[in-house]
């Protein structure tokens, strides 16, 4: 007779593959939290400040994430950084906004581009002569 261990003892672990080697992301993304959506906001260019972007993105409703508040990003902050306390890396700052402040964001964007879509539809059909009617405009993305 065979000495068999019981099945108990035998563990998954010790059959499972080896997990392949992965670089790790330069803009790691923050575990999703309720209410809130991430975006990386550009706070220069080539080593000049970009504080009219940074200005524009703080106006809409976007805040600087504190560092404290992410520890498992594991992030250490530009050397030259204007935002201290926050995570920058690379001339990129990682900020906040509430998923409904974005979400109207949004909306109010693509309302906008339709309006002007059915101006340049108004204003095509507009120059139109009756003697060579013009088709309606047809669009397409590919």
């Amino acid at each position: 007779m065979a000495d068999r261990k019981p099945r108990t003892t035998e563990t998954r672990e010790a059959g499972e593959r080896r997990k392949p080697w992965k670089r790790a992301s330069m803009l790691p993304t923050p575990e999703p939290r309720d209410g809130l959506s991430f975006r990386w906001i550009r706070t220069a260019t080539l080593g000049n400040a970009d504080m009219t972007n940074v200005s524009g993105r703080f106006r809409d409703g976007y805040v600087p994430v504190k560092a404290v508040d992410y520890p498992e990003l594991h992030i250490m902050s530009d050397i030259d950084s204007r935002f201290k306390d926050n995570i920058e890396v690379g001339g990129l700052l990682l900020c906040a906004i509430p998923t409904e402040l974005r979400d109207d964001r949004i909306h109010g964007q693509l309302e906008s581009a339709q309006n002007q879509a059915e101006a340049v539809d108004r204003n095509y059909m507009r120059e139109s002569d009756p003697r060579m009617p013009m088709l309606k405009p047809e669009r397409s993305s590919r």
